[in-house]
């Protein structure tokens, strides 16, 4: 089947909500690519990609979280309409709207930087961190599991698997290196970069998924 054949066959929301979903993500890693270009005083392995909001050019990167927040919005609205109907999805569906928000508080409160004193935009911060994260990593739990029980959706189940296996991964390396001295930057780039693809490869399936 070729891809404009794959196009057409697919229903025209999940196909709008899971090509917007890509754009946005896509977004956000282009502008936290260029984030290392303007920012080359921050070394990667000993800072966390939040830092880059600090200071030149932090508007960018709160442009990043908020490109962050726009994908996942356009995968719930996808999901919603076209995904797994089962609780677990749903619950995942409501768990990655949860992440959506935090993303923007992500982005309207910056962090403190290693060495600076503690501010509540800090605090906050640092609590959507928390929240973004656990709220992710569960939604892709549940969406997984979900996909056996949907027809359109179980081929996917092996791969969605094997990427939460990759994210689970990370988050461990992630906060192994929390501590000076590791490179806890670069292992949160690395969990970032796992969840971004969870993120466009579910939206990519999500775009060409046939209808019922």
């Amino acid at each position: 089947m070729t891809g404009q054949n794959v196009a057409a066959s697919s229903h025209p929301s999940a196909t709008l909500f899971g090509t917007a979903a890509i754009g946005c993500i896509l977004y956000a890693a282009l502008a936290l690519l260029l984030m290392h270009v303007l920012r080359p005083d921050f070394a990667p392995a000993s800072h966390m990609i939040s830092d880059y909001a600090v200071g030149p050019y932090g508007w960018v990167m709160q442009s990043v979280f908020v490109g962050l927040s726009a994908g996942c919005i356009m995968l719930v609205v996808g999901l919603a309409r076209s995904g797994p109907t089962s609780i677990a999805a749903r619950l995942g569906i409501v768990l990655l709207a949860v992440a959506s928000i935090g993303l923007i508080v992500s982005a309207i409160f910056p962090t403190d930087l290693q060495g600076a004193p503690s501010t509540e935009s800090g605090h906050i911060h640092t609590l959507s961190f928390f929240v973004n994260v656990a709220s992710i990593i569960l939604a892709i739990i549940l969406l997984t599991v979900s996909c056996g029980s949907d027809l359109r959706w179980r081929s996917y189940r092996r791969i969605s698997l094997i990427l939460f296996s990759l994210v689970v991964l990370a988050f461990v390396l992630q906060f192994l290196t929390l501590r000076k001295g590791a490179p806890y930057g670069l292992a949160n780039r690395l969990f970032i970069a796992v969840l971004l693809v969870w993120i466009i490869v579910t939206a990519n399936r999500l775009r060409t998924l046939p209808p019922q």
